[in-house]
């Protein structure tokens, strides 16, 4: 290790990587692809509705089926996962009471200058969806829980699927019994109820928002900008609290899964497929009975209201642990391989998905693609847009020690310029530890469960 006066904090090289967690984090960002593409070529009022309003094919009913079975916030929950074990890894050397007040100085600069990405994201590059804010937001909170015992963390970490769960903002527990209670009394012949019935069974778009979105896709940078600051503004109104609050409570997950020697591969092949069993068992099933509950076209009660968070982190789980099963064989490893690049530079892929997806693909100004595209063709988009990340972030990293925003990342936490091109390096690089960069390897973990 290279060490500095401040308080041996100065970069590390010559540590072995942790390549699973590259493999996780490039799958992980390439998967939420899927998920934004449709933000970004669709009308967001409208593409969500009821499938009887918007004309889907039986392709765009499989394709939306597949994405929000597979991918739709589990892609998010690994992300989390990945970003409570990189604290982990950054503050190893503040495990100890007396551990240097530099690795939390480091910590927080990171997570200070993470947030000013993440509203270059929201109010220059035009993404309402951005994930880096409320990462950051989450971060902030997160570095006093380090100490903390696996066992405690978990039980702190499900807060939110509990709170979710019993209908804290809404629905859970709390609507799924309002709604099993208007059955009944609509299956009495209640006219009241049965007044209500039928408001909830149709499901229109706000027909202003929707003229909006298009006005906006039909003029210039301003109105485009405008519509976009507009649905983040509202999205944050009323969500911003509540993701802040996943985002945190998943992060605890990582950070107890990170002490576990979970993330990271050091369990045995037998752990990881009874997990991927546990994890695929009961996620996938929940979220196949409430899709089948959504495709229903009934405002009747819905079992995701009550399991859709448990659901989420039981399905990233099954996706973790079916990576870290693969890249035990030799076959696995060498196809998993082709991810560990895109992990390497996350960050930058990120962003670069916006700046196709908003200014170039569906801009008014680009090829203005926007709002032509069913269920099925914006996930053939996305595919085709991930095997392009996928080589260009391979040809990338075979000159570069990191991606360019990583680079820029790292050297405004270090308040220093770092090695950007590999010929520049006497070593192995810098490891970075979030979960949209680098981490690098520790002996083991800082505490068993």
């Amino acid at each position: 290790m290279v060490e500095t006066g401040n308080a041996g904090l100065a970069p590390v090289r010559g540590k072995a990587r942790i390549d699973v967690l590259d493999m996780l984090r490039g799958l992980a960002i390439l998967g939420i692809f899927y998920i934004n593409v449709p933000y970004m070529a669709a009308s967001v009022w409208t593409f969500s509705a009821d499938v009887r309003l918007i004309g889907w094919t039986a392709a765009d009913r499989d394709a939306w089926w597949a994405v929000n079975l597979f991918f739709a916030g589990t892609q998010r929950c690994l992300l989390e996962f990945l970003f409570g074990a990189g604290m982990m890894v950054l503050a190893r050397k503040a495990m100890e009471p007396d551990g240097p007040v530099a690795v939390a100085d480091l910590y927080y600069r990171r997570n200070l200058w993470l947030l000013a990405f993440g509203l270059f994201d929201v109010f220059v590059l035009l993404w309402p969806g951005d994930i880096l804010h409320i990462y950051a937001l989450a971060a902030l909170f997160l570095f006093p829980f380090r100490t903390l015992g696996p066992k405690t963390l978990v039980v702190l970490g499900l807060g939110w699927a509990v709170i979710t769960g019993l209908g804290i903002p809404e629905y859970g527990a709390r609507e799924y019994v309002a709604r099993t209670e208007l059955v009944q009394k609509v299956e009495a012949g209640d006219p009241a109820a049965l007044t209500e019935w039928r408001k909830l069974e149709t499901h229109v778009p706000d027909a202003q928002a929707v003229a909006r979105e298009h006005a906006a896709h039909q003029g210039g940078w301003l109105p485009y900008a405008k519509n976009a600051w507009r649905y983040w503004s509202y999205l944050a109104s009323e969500w911003l609290v509540w993701d802040v609050l996943e985002a945190f409570c998943t992060m605890l997950i990582g950070v107890a899964l990170w002490k576990w020697g979970v993330i990271h591969g050091l369990r045995s092949a037998r752990f990881y497929l009874w997990l991927m069993v546990a994890g695929y068992g009961f996620g996938l099933t929940a979220r196949w009975i409430g899709l089948a509950e959504t495709l229903s076209f009934s405002p009747g009660p819905r079992s995701l209201w009550i399991t859709g968070e448990f659901a989420r982190m039981a399905i990233g789980l099954g996706h973790l642990a079916l990576v870290n099963l693969a890249v035990k064989g030799r076959t696995g490893a060498a196809v998993l391989g082709l991810f560990k690049a895109p992990g390497r530079m996350a960050f930058s892929l990120y962003f670069l998905q916006q700046i196709v997806g908003m200014y170039i693909l569906f801009a008014p100004w680009g090829f203005n693609l926007w709002g032509r595209f069913g269920w099925a063709e914006m996930a053939a988009i996305s595919t085709i847009g991930i095997v392009a990340l996928v080589a260009f972030a391979n040809l990338w990293m075979r000159h570069f020690v990191s991606g360019p925003l990583e680079w820029a990342w790292r050297s405004l936490a270090y308040v220093k310029p770092q090695p950007f091109r590999r010929a520049e390096l006497s070593a192995p690089p810098q490891p970075d530890h979030s979960p949209l960069s680098r981490p690098a390897s520790a002996a083991a973990p800082p505490a068993a469960r």
